[in-house]
């Protein structure tokens, strides 16, 4: 039986991973102790019992509440200063770990969190809704069955208005680390390793207000096989949509992915001859996830999530790179004045 301690409360860990939990409780028999969640807001203030949730003002004081060797820790903090909270939660014994997505915002903190998972043993796995979607499954089996020949092209539109949160806190610095995991975690999978094509991002701005690369974000792959893929996100739209679109040779297929909690409900419309057929689809996706992730931990050897690991590094380096690519300036920009001066 596991216990839980979550690290962040904010819109991941206690929007949407308290919740869940909840419910998995009774979905997961035989997997959950009979034990409050604990959460830990670092830099937050600790707040009181509840019937299912004890908040507490340090990792040091959760330590005292739960006992590593039965605990999973979900990160819910910043990818930013992800690998600075999992080495204070390696150094207190915990080993089990289950990380927000993404599982680094760069290079340099990838590098970091994989050298703590080795120095500490550590098992890791990461939140990844999408890849436990039953409309990605379903996906990867009308890719697999080639009913409608082979995958010509593939593109995910992830758009949803962001205003308030980019507004209001620096939990993410660019908007590729928001949606667009999700997205080219599904594209290797579905198509397999790739090379990054073009990435551009945008600036979100209401008013005169500005927030730097937070107001949309694209990228286009080209994978080995030879497909290329698009990833599209507007974190600025009116409306939100998560769509993948796949151009087949005999047809398409195109899934709408759930788009909020209210409605935890997929969609799948295949198109070949002309005709068009719709399925929906019930899929609770983060749930499916979480629950994937405990029975793994539950269970000896590597533990949930072993098996996507290098799927999930994978998907950082390309999206670090994109960051890096779309900050550079379009070519024939000319040199900035004072640089001219200085002459560089």
């Amino acid at each position: 039986m596991l216990c839980t301690l979550i690290v962040g409360l904010g819109r991941a860990g206690l929007g949407l991973h308290v919740p869940v939990l909840l419910r998995a409780r009774s979905h997961v028999p035989g997997t959950f102790a009979d034990h409050p969640i604990v959460g830990v807001d670092p830099g937050g203030t600790p707040g009181t019992e509840q019937r299912d949730l004890l908040t507490v003002g340090a990792l040091s004081r959760a330590r005292d509440l739960l006992d590593p060797a039965r605990t999973v820790v979900h990160l819910c903090t910043p990818p930013a200063v992800r690998a600075d909270v999992l080495r204070e939660v390696a150094a207190l014994g915990f080993s089990r770990i289950l990380m927000e997505k993404p599982l680094a915002d760069g290079r340099d903190t990838l590098q970091n969190v994989l050298h703590l998972a080795r120095e500490h043993e550590l098992r890791l796995s990461v939140v990844a809704p999408w890849l436990h979607s039953a409309l990605t499954r379903r996906l990867v089996q009308v890719v697999g069955d080639r009913r409608l020949g082979a995958v010509r092209s593939v593109s995910v539109t992830q758009h949803k208005p962001r205003f308030r949160r980019s507004l209001a806190s620096s939990s993410h610095t660019s908007a590729f680390d928001v949606e667009a995991p999700h997205a080219v975690g599904v594209l290797l999978r579905l198509l397999g390793d790739a090379r990054l094509r073009c990435a551009r991002s945008t600036d979100l701005r209401v008013g005169t207000t500005m927030v730097p690369r937070m107001g949309g974000a694209h990228l286009e792959l080209l994978h080995t096989g030879g497909v290329r893929s698009q990833v599209l996100s507007d974190l600025s739209a009116p409306v939100r949509q998560r769509r993948i679109v796949l151009g087949m040779e005999d047809g398409s297929a195109v899934g709408h992915y759930a788009v909020g909690q209210d409605d935890d409900f997929a969609q799948l419309e295949i198109t070949r001859g002309g005709h068009t057929t719709r399925e929906v689809i019930h899929d609770d996706s983060l749930m499916a996830c979480l629950s994937h992730a405990y029975r793994g931990f539950a269970e000896d050897g590597e533990g949930a999530g072993a098996d996507d690991l290098a799927l999930h590094v994978r998907t950082v380096e390309l999206l670090d790179e994109a960051k890096r690519l779309a900050a550079l300036p379009p070519p024939g920009t000319p040199p900035r004045k004072e640089a001219i001066a200085h002459g560089r």
